[in-house]
């Protein structure tokens, strides 16, 4: 469809910028920037964690706190047919709350975080129908009715007496489609709305925002740090660093003739583009070079695995109750992890790879004696672990341990980072002296690229990619030699996954380490393993050398997984 942006532009923004004043101290967030969006465009805002593109476009509705945000110079001009022409920054409460949620719609990115618990997902959209669109309860529930058909969600007429919780993550995000579009807004800024999803839930949340967009002919400001989307979905796409717009132009444009430095890393940094065997080049291997070159791909350090079997799952299986009669007898189970089998090599790094809920998180916690198996046995060094007494645990843990996915909630905000490391060293009886402690911490910090002198800071005060360092240098302070990583650079932008990834494999070549890598991201599961494993409602679907799992895939579902990468 041939789009005109001939006409005025829904939004646009001159001149902005904006600080943050806190204690007498100010801190430039964002800083002279200027774009448009036009009707029938969708806008791509790109750029790391601190960039300020999600601080923009919370400015375009008042959302942030004022103080401590301030203004210091620039305007956002908001424009629809047959209205004036109104700043959002200096217009009044009550124009600005008639604009939220009417004229211009807002998808954020946890759901979970943005839909009230405690009140049905149909009635918290017949609400924001009757607020702004004036009409009777009756009318505002066959409008929901009507938007969860659009977006698609399985039978309407129950879902709209269904509470969030009860929905899956795709399924709560259609929800707050539903909620922004429904009352026909001409601009919906959405602030990184498929980060949290699996691929495929993923590709499908982009074409029916897409479809939408283009069936209503709005404007869409879509913010996210992954290149892959915006390349999915945008028309234009802007690049945020530090506050400042260093590129915009169209899509093609941008991917294919790069012009600023930081455009040129954040493309570069996606494991997409690299296989196995190379070094992922990072931000500040542009940044710090004055020349506009383009970083040669570098070899890394390969460990080559042994034949020598570490571990071996035979006929696993995890089930767990799934309804019960009035006396609480089981009636029925649930099937998380049915019947699988597979061998790790000593040195190897073996990817798991599926969709939430297929039972991969289960069977990492499962082989980590976390969860109890219903059936099958899992060898280590050749010994059954699936049954093992409270000191046969303590003495596993030592040997295999877990990278979380989530750092600031798999570290205690009360403890300094320093005692967190030292926590399982003391617990483990390693190292009884507490002199002797702190120089390990100092070399773990050390190992995973941090200074010894942060280990009395706590974890607040860190950035999301280092303390994702911090949790691998726990996970290594009991020296073990088998690592589960659940997810473990799933939440991070593109150039901070790229340090990590490079990262966890210096450490595994260093230290002789074998390594679960369990991730929905195929791009990440390429690059890091050596052989793959597709799992799919609790069964293995395909195994195999990664090249010929992504160059040939067996499987019907890990085709649909591949297809569904976005930007590919």
């Amino acid at each position: 469809m041939q789009i005109s942006y001939l006409m005025n532009p829904i939004i646009s923004i001159r001149d902005l910028s904006i600080d943050f004043v806190k204690e007498g101290e100010t801190t430039q967030a964002v800083k002279h920037i200027s774009f448009d969006v036009h009707r029938g465009e969708i806008v791509g805002i790109v750029g790391e964690s601190g960039s300020g593109k999600s601080v923009t476009s919370l400015s375009i509705l008042q959302l942030l706190p004022a103080p401590p945000a301030k203004y210091p110079n620039g305007e956002i001009l908001f424009s629809q047919e047959g209205l004036e022409i109104v700043d959002l920054l200096h217009c009044s409460k009550a124009s600005i709350q008639e604009i939220r949620g009417h004229r211009i719609g807002m998808i954020f990115q946890e759901p979970m975080t943005s839909l009230n618990p405690v009140i049905t997902c149909g009635k918290q959209v017949m609400e924001a129908l009757q607020v702004h669109k004036k009409i009777s309860f009756a009318k505002a529930k066959q409008q929901t009715i009507e938007w969860f058909e659009k977006v698609k969600l399985p039978d309407p007429l129950t879902t709209i007496n269904k509470y969030p919780h009860q929905l899956s993550g795709g399924q709560k995000q259609r929800v707050m489609i539903a909620m922004a579009m429904c009352c026909n807004p001409s601009l919906l800024i959405c602030d990184e709305p498929t980060t949290a999803l699996d691929v495929t839930v993923q590709k499908t949340i982009l074409s029916l925002i897409k479809e939408l967009q283009q069936q209503q002919n709005m404007g869409i400001i879509f913010i996210t740090h992954d290149l892959g989307v915006v390349k999915e979905i945008a028309d234009k796409v802007i690049i945020m660093y530090k506050g400042e717009i260093v590129e915009q132009n169209s899509t093609s444009n941008i991917f294919l003739h790069p012009e600023h430095r930081y455009t040129k890393a954040l493309i570069a940094c996606r494991p997409a583009l690299h296989s196995k065997g190379e070094k992922l080049p990072i931000v500040s291997d542009f940044m710090e070079k004055k020349k506009e070159n383009v970083i040669s791909k570098q070899p890394a350090s390969v460990s080559i695995p042994k034949k020598e079997i570490v571990m071996e799952v035979r006929n696993l299986v995890v089930q767990y109750p799934s309804r019960s009669n009035f006396l609480g007898k089981i009636k029925s189970h649930f099937t998380a992890v049915d019947h699988v089998s597979f061998t790790i090599l000593k040195g190897e790094t073996l990817g798991l790879v599926g969709e939430s809920g297929c039972g991969k998180t289960t069977l990492g916690r499962t082989i980590l004696g976390l969860i109890e198996p219903t059936g099958g046995e899992i060898l280590y060094d050749g010994k059954n672990i699936t049954h093992l007494t409270k000191d046969e645990i303590k003495q596993l843990r030592k040997d295999v341990q877990l990278v979380f996915q989530d750092p600031y909630s798999s570290l205690n905000p009360r403890l300094t980072i320093g005692a967190a490391i030292a926590e399982p060293m003391k617990i483990a009886g390693l190292h009884q002296d507490s002199h002797t402690r702190k120089r390990q911490v100092a070399k773990l910090l050390d190992q995973v690229n941090l200074s010894g002198k942060v280990a009395d800071r706590y974890p607040h005060e860190f950035s999301g990619g280092q303390r994702q360092r911090i949790v691998i240098a726990r996970a290594l302070a009991l020296n073990p030699n088998f690592l589960v990583c659940d997810e473990s650079v799933s939440a991070l932008d593109v150039s901070v996954q790229a340090q990590v990834l490079n990262l966890l494999n210096e450490l595994k070549n260093e230290l002789g380490l074998t390594l679960l890598f369990i991730s929905h991201d195929l791009s990440v599961v390429r690059f890091m393993s050596d052989r793959i494993m597709v799992m799919h409602k609790g069964k293995i679907v395909e195994e195999g050398i990664s090249e010929n799992i992504y160059n040939n895939p067996q499987n019907p579902y890990t085709r649909e997984l591949l297809q569904s990468v976005p930007g590919t």
